[in-house]
């Protein structure tokens, strides 16, 4: 599955999980490059997908006859289509992401600026918030949205 950050091995994108070390300073180099190649295997992920999907639009593209088999084949393709677009917004996270490891700002939450932790970012790289101001956010938007 394309959004599945973990593969049947445990690992993401190719990479065992990140082992931290007793004493090793948050965000330290290591830690950086690390996250840094496995954001960069995502993307790379991601951007095979796209590619795939548009080889196969083109090979699949037929003006079907029969009205029945010419709508499957559209809603097959806008369904393929809506993924693609959620996987370029996820594409756009995850170059922010490596903007903010450039800058050395990659792994403390936007919000309080606390570490969001190893952990976390094993589990979703491209978070800006630990898990009490996540959780709280979600309280929040629960209640305006109802």
């Amino acid at each position: 599955m394309p959004d599945s950050l973990a593969n049947n091995s445990g690992s993401l994108h190719g990479f065992e999980p990140y082992q931290e070390k007793p004493g090793e300073e948050y965000m330290n180099e290591k830690q950086l490059e690390h996250f840094r190649q496995l954001l960069l295997a995502w993307k790379r992920e991601l951007m095979e997908e796209v590619d795939r999907t548009v080889t196969h639009m083109k090979d699949e593209a037929a003006n079907f006859p029969d009205p029945a088999d010419r709508a499957s084949q559209e809603e097959e393709f806008s369904l393929e289509l809506r993924t693609r677009d959620r996987e370029r917004k996820l594409i756009k996270k995850i170059d922010k992401t490596l903007d903010l490891i450039e800058n050395d700002d990659y792994g403390f939450c936007d919000t309080c600026g606390i570490e969001i932790g190893i952990r976390r970012l094993e589990a979703r790289p491209t978070a800006t918030q630990c898990v009490d101001c996540k959780t709280l956010a979600e309280i929040k938007e629960r209640q305006t949205t109802g």
